[in-house]
């Protein structure tokens, strides 16, 4: 019989595919053969066998092999029955199926390694009457069952055409199965064959096999068979489709690969690789306290990075914008120092003075200790140069134990230098204000805003506008950088803006601002500043001991008097230089120096003194007054000079005077005219002098309504006739009703009036309350006259 199969099995393992006979003979020819009442049995597991299908099996228990062996060298007829359950290793008579399948062994071969495999083909179904032996393997009575035939009408055609499209769409959807079967499956024409061999090959459970072996009537067992197809054909679709999906996905992964490997040796070829700088930033990212925006910003450059070249001109750019992010101290703050005792002795040690400033910041730092967080103030100092204002945010920095960052804003002309470029842009960078804090690694320093009086305004924009959002503590915490294109907290940041003069400063950005005024220095801080800081930084400074000679307070006054106008310490340092650099020669040509210097020392050294008192304390014409006037570099004296000629009654002004102050003049003119019975003045003369006011110097500009007071006093001592006291100065703005009103700068003009040797100060009563805050030490043996009307002006004045 020529046969064909196609895979092996065993009884063990029933992982086959039955062969086909080609002849298909009902009951496998069943006539031809007389089949005997008794066989010798063969259990088999995992299988049930049916009628005309051939299906190799390999023995292996004992019992089954002499079974066969015995079989094929008599008739070559055994039973063959299904294990109930196929996992008991030696079945009992219990444990069989009652009904099998008689078949004929077809080959037996012996295998080099000891089994024996054997080629069977079902014939007939049988029912076990008895067992009739067990030893050496299981006998038994049968009886043959009969198949129904189904009588030809076109619903069993049906049925039978029904299971052959469904036989063919399980192989189709079945890549274990080989594409013959389906071949085969088409050449079948025996209905009942072709039942038996899907049944066969049918991926069902075991009992349900069984189920279909015993039903005697052929449309049933089609019928059921039907069923189990469906069932099956379903489970190959879902099993299909889930395998679909894992190649699909699995095709997927293995195109990235592929592609990721070409790009991988593309960029080798090319040359230059940014593996291991993409990985250095995710490492260091992964450290980072970032905003939730800036995570995702992040995530996307860096992924945006790795598809880039290095040597393209975009990369460049992503990369320093990563680089930055990375850079910025996101959330890391530094703990601040809550001991006031601590804080006031580093600010007292650092700086002579200033006290309103340490009370403002030792209440700064008493409110965060009681508080926890706070927004931080913005601190504005005003005051002349010199007077150590910069130098005061590095001590406060100290003090609170904060990092200190200065951002000198003098001459900044653009807008974007605070809030930076755009980073499209070529050479674009961040603004001032992240770029120091990615210098400090903090997001809490003190942070000086260096002469923001200063800062210019074109047509790149406004810089100071730019600064509205800086220091205003409503919105700083949310400040918006072109370059980061990010929102970034600056609202823990201790700004301190320093400055000279208000005025220059832009309104609005004055009103988001602290403001502290700090005035210059009396002689007294000053000889205690140069005591305690200057003398000891310039002795070090130029290679001299400490303990090499001395200076008294009287020779630091000399100095401070004679050869310096100002209300800072700037050119006291540098006289005291000078004073070092000769005792520094001294010392290398002598070998030694004098214990100590005196003010005979001092003029050798410095030469004669650049300022006197002597000029106010001689005996002045009438018509000259002496005023007191406020300049960036802090309280100055000037001259008022009045001189009438012959003419028409016209008043001439020079000395390169403002609007203001020529104004003023006139006021004072015009109420002497309107006053002028009262104070004892001819109007005829007045009507017919000329007057000339000039203030020296006259190549510097000079404004305010300041000297008011000081031309009307002027005017009226040219007109009497009579000459003002001396030693007195004074300062106030006039009004033609003759009232005086308070002006601004008190202490700065008090401490040039002192310093120049005046006795005697009128000023507005309004004013009496600055004078109160200055310390009484500095101002002493100065006789202050508070007045309200022009009338005690001249009282005082003229007496």
């Amino acid at each position: 019989m020529n046969n064909n199969f196609y895979t092996q099995g065993n009884e063990e393992e029933m992982e086959f595919m039955p062969m086909i006979p080609l002849n298909e003979d009902e009951d496998g020819n069943a006539d031809e053969q007389k089949l005997p009442e008794e066989l010798p049995l063969l259990p088999l597991r995992n299988t049930v066998l049916f009628p005309g299908v051939v299906i190799p099996i390999t023995v292996g228990r004992d019992k089954s092999i002499k079974a066969v062996t015995d079989a094929y060298k008599a008739d070559k007829l055994i039973g063959v029955v299904a294990q109930k359950d196929s996992n008991i290793e030696e079945p009992t008579i219990s444990d069989l199926e009652n009904i099998g399948t008689v078949a004929k062994i077809v080959k037996l071969i012996k295998m080099p390694d000891g089994g024996t495999t054997i080629i069977i083909q079902g014939r007939k179904r049988f029912k076990i009457e008895e067992i009739t032996s067990d030893e050496p393997y299981f006998k038994a009575k049968i009886k043959m069952l009969e198949e129904e035939n189904a009588k030809s009408d076109p619903d069993f055609d049906a049925l039978v055409g029904s299971i052959k499209d469904l036989a063919a769409q399980i192989i189709s959807l079945s890549p274990n199965l080989p594409s013959e079967a389906g071949i085969i499956l088409k050449n079948i024409e025996n209905p009942s064959f072709l039942i038996h061999f899907v049944s066969s090959n049918l991926n069902s459970d075991i009992r349900q096999k069984q189920q279909l072996l015993e039903i005697s009537n052929i449309k049933a067992r089609a019928e059921l068979l039907m069923n189990l197809m469906h069932t099956e054909l379903q489970y190959a679709e879902l099993k299909n489709k889930v395998t679909n999906k894992t190649r699909a996905e699995l095709d997927k992964q293995q195109r990235e690969y592929f592609l990721q490997q070409q790009m991988k040796a593309i960029k080798d070829e090319l040359g230059g690789d940014n593996v291991a700088e993409v990985k250095d930033m995710q490492k260091k990212a992964e450290t980072k306290k970032w905003t939730a925006a800036a995570k995702d910003m992040f995530t996307k450059g860096v992924e945006k990075l790795e598809r880039m070249h290095p040597s393209t001109p975009d990369y460049s750019v992503v990369y320093n914008h990563l680089d930055l992010m990375l850079d910025l101290p996101w959330q890391e703050y530094t703990e601040d120092q809550y001991d006031l005792k601590k804080a006031k002795k580093i600010l007292d040690h650092d700086h002579y003075g200033m006290h309103k400033i340490k009370e403002r910041i030792l209440e700064y730092l008493a409110v965060l200790k009681l508080k926890g967080d706070m927004k931080s103030p913005i601190l504005c100092f005003i005051g002349p140069p010199g007077i150590g204002k910069t130098s005061l945010g590095k001590s406060i920095a100290a003090a609170i134990s904060r990092k200190y960052v200065r951002v000198s804003l003098g001459g900044l002309h653009d807008e974007s230098e605070i809030r930076g470029h755009r980073k499209t842009y070529i050479g674009a960078m961040p603004g001032r204000i992240l770029q120091s804090i990615r210098k400090v690694k903090s997001s809490n320093p003190v942070m000086i805003l260096d002469e923001i009086d200063k800062v210019g305004n074109t047509v790149h924009g406004d810089p100071s506008s730019a600064l509205l959002e800086v220091l205003d503590p409503e919105q700083n915490n949310t400040f918006y950088d072109n370059y980061l294109e990010l929102e970034y907290d600056l609202s823990k940041v201790l700004f301190i803006a320093t400055a000279n003069s208000l005025s220059s400063i832009q309104p609005a950005l004055r009103d988001r601002l602290e403001i502290i005024d700090l005035s210059g220095y009396a002689i007294e801080e000053k000889i205690e500043i140069a005591r305690r800081h200057l003398l000891p930084k310039q002795k070090e400074m130029h290679g001299l001991k400490p303990a090499s000679f001395k200076m008294s307070d009287t020779v630091i006054e000399k100095v401070i008097a004679d050869y310096t106008r100002e209300s800072g310490v700037r050119e006291l340092d540098r006289q005291l230089a000078s004073i070092m650099r000769y005792q520094a020669k001294e010392m290398v040509l002598k070998g030694k120096l004098k214990a100590t210097i005196t003010n005979n020392d001092i003029e050798k050294i410095l030469g004669k003194p650049k300022y006197s008192n002597e000029l106010y304390k001689m005996a002045n014409m009438p018509g000259v007054a002496v005023g007191l006037a406020w300049t960036y570099v802090g309280g100055d004296i000037l001259f008022i000079e009045t001189q009438l000629s012959e003419g028409k009654g016209e008043l001439k002004l020079t000395g390169n005077l403002g609007n203001v102050m020529k104004e003023s003049a006139s006021t004072a003119f015009t109420w002497l005219k309107a006053n002028g019975k009262k104070l004892g003045i001819d109007l005829e003369n007045m009507n017919k002098k000329d007057v000339h006011i000039h203030v020296p110097e006259g190549a510097t500009p000079k404004d305010g309504p300041s000297a008011g007071i000081t031309m009307m006093t002027a005017l009226a001592s040219a007109f009497l006739g009579k000459k003002i006291k001396p030693y007195l100065a004074m300062t106030g703005e006039i009004t033609l009703r003759g009232q005086v009103l308070p002006v601004g700068g008190i202490k700065e003009k008090v401490l040039a009036a002192k310093r120049s040797g005046i006795k005697e100060i009128i000023m507005c009563f309004q004013n009496e309350k600055d004078v109160s805050e200055i310390n009484p030490q500095y101002i002493k043996g100065i006789k202050f006259h508070f007045v309200k009307t022009m009338q005690q002006v001249l009282d005082i004045a003229l007496a």
